[in-house]
C-alpha cells in the first residue's frame, strides 16, 4: 500500500482546499493519503510517507508561513532523499517567487520533485481543484 502524506498550512482555507483537492486526486485502492494541517504533523508523517505533498500560501514578502511551517520544512533537511514530493499553495499578489526558492531549496535538500509547484491565485475555482486532482493522481502514480 502507497503512503502519501499531503501536509499544509493554510490562514485563509485556500490552501487546505487545494489540500484536500489533491489528495483526493492521490486516492485509490492501493493509496493510503494522510492530510495534516502542518500543526498536527510530525517530521515521521513525511518522511515515512512514500510519496509527500507540502502546500503554503505565499505570505509577507512572498517566503512561507513562519512560524509553523518554516520550521517544518527546516526540520526535513537531511531526513529523506529521493521521495517523490509537490509543493502548492494560494497567494493574493507577487509573481510566484515564493514558490520557485521553495522548489530550489527542497531540491538542495535531495528530494525528486515532480513538477513546479502549483501555485493558484486567491480562493481555487473548480479548474484550479481539477488542477490539483490531477497533481496528486500524478503523485501516487510516481509511487512504485
Amino acid at each position: 500500500m502507497k503512503k502519501i502524506a499531503v501536509i499544509y498550512w493554510s490562514g485563509t482555507g485556500n490552501t487546505e482546499q487545494m489540500a484536500k483537492a489533491l489528495a483526493a486526486g492521490a486516492e485509490g485502492p492501493d493509496a493510503e493519503v494522510k492530510v495534516l494541517s502542518v500543526d498536527d504533523a510530525t517530521v515521521d508523517d513525511a518522511i515515512q510517507a512514500d510519496a509527500l505533498a507540502l502546500g503554503c500560501p505565499a505570505m509577507g514578502n512572498e517566503v512561507l508561513e513562519e512560524g509553523s511551517m518554516e520550521p517544518f520544512v527546516e526540520s526535513l533537511e537531511g531526513q529523506k532523499n529521493g521521495i517523490p514530493i509537490v509543493l502548492f499553495g494560494s497567494y493574493d499578489w507577487g509573481s510566484g517567487e515564493w514558490m520557485k526558492e521553495w522548489e530550489e531549496r527542497m531540491r538542495n535538500q535531495g528530494f525528486t520533485l515532480l513538477e513546479d509547484g502549483l501555485i493558484i491565485q486567491n480562493t481555487p475555482d473548480e479548474e484550479g481543484l481539477a488542477a490539483c486532482r490531477a497533481l496528486g493522481k500524478k503523485l501516487a502514480a510516481a509511487v512504485v
